[in-house]
């Protein structure tokens, strides 16, 4: 199945170059919109650049207000943006001629087969006739679902929907892909599967993802950059690849025979420490491994009943953005 994505999607893709732009996907140049006199995105400014984009936040956070302006449904109240170096005042038929939504909320209608809908999707976004219906074709059969693609929508399982939802978002070539939730509901195996074709659409390296998802693990999956969005403000923005090489690595002891010496002896490794009782948490330093500690600690006659070895995750570093 893998092959067979990386070969659909190289062909539905196959007029754009392989060579990421050298413009931000996505620049935020001071955008805030209002719903009368509620903020609701306040001063946003930033530039996303990579391959795959995560966007996080609590419900409210504003993710969906954001698409939703990129792609031109709501107007800024000041600021603005740039999707692909276009701007998201003057040039709304470009963007979203260039960019393909995977939507949360399913619009489909219920009586059309899958062809026929993601035939219509691609006219839609500026097709030939001709060309979308061989483009659906080609789509259907990137996300697993040509043997089912004459069925009726409304006939198929909630997974089923999901790669609909997907083919219709690629169908016409786009150089973003938004999609948003795009695991909602489904059950593990279903889940994976989703993941596996966002990572292969990701790795063929003619489109540019974000991906909006609740869900941590989905974006540590198979994001490069995150931005979290908190309140209508970003909380927080980093490279993910950059963020876990920096990670401090944390350790966690329960030990017996434990005194001044063991810990003066860790830190002069250039550790930090904090001891209470008969525990002692770490920070540990550059160029020392673990078992520079189980050194230490037989050099003393000191016991380590138990030890917890673990580096920040994508959970971490979003509950510190939620915190400050």
């Amino acid at each position: 199945m893998s092959t067979a994505i990386q070969s659909g999607a190289a062909a539905v893709t196959n007029q754009q170059a392989a060579a990421a732009p050298q413009t931000p996907v996505i620049d935020l140049q001071g955008l805030s919109v209002r719903f009368g006199s509620r903020e609701i995105l306040k001063d946003l400014v930033c530039s996303l650049r990579g391959r795959a984009i995560g966007l996080l936040g609590p419900n409210g956070a504003g993710k969906s207000t954001l698409i939703n302006t990129l792609l031109g449904f709501y107007k800024p109240s000041s600021g603005s943006a740039r999707v692909l170096g276009h701007d998201i005042r003057t040039d709304t038929r470009r963007i979203r001629s260039l960019v393909g939504y995977m939507p949360e909320n399913d619009a489909f209608i219920s009586k059309m087969s899958a062809v026929s809908f993601v035939q219509m999707m691609a006219e839609l976004s500026g097709l030939p006739t001709e060309a979308a219906l061989e483009r659906a074709h080609e789509a259907l059969f990137c996300v697993g679902l040509a043997e089912a693609r004459y069925r009726e929508l409304g006939t198929y399982s909630l997974g089923m929907k999901q790669l609909a939802k997907l083919a219709q978002a690629i169908a016409h070539g786009p150089k973003l892909l938004i999609l948003d939730e795009p695991t909602n509901g489904l059950d593990p195996s279903a889940r994976q599967r989703m993941i596996r074709m966002i990572g292969d659409i990701r790795d063929s390296n003619r489109l540019q993802i974000v991906l909006c998802s609740h869900l941590l693990r989905d974006v540590e999956d198979t994001c490069e950059e995150v931005l979290i969005l908190n309140q209508g403000r970003i909380a927080h923005y980093s490279n993910l690849e950059e963020e876990r090489k920096a990670n401090k690595r944390f350790l966690e002891l329960e030990l017996y025979g434990a005194n001044g010496d063991f810990t003066e002896a860790v830190e002069k490794l250039g550790c930090e420490c904090a001891t209470t009782a008969n525990r002692l948490k770490m920070i540990l330093a550059d160029g020392v491994e673990v078992r520079d500690i189980y050194r230490i600690a037989a050099e003393r006659d000191v016991r380590i009943r138990r030890l917890n070895f673990r580096r920040d995750t994508l959970e971490d570093i979003f509950l510190k953005a939620m915190e400050s």
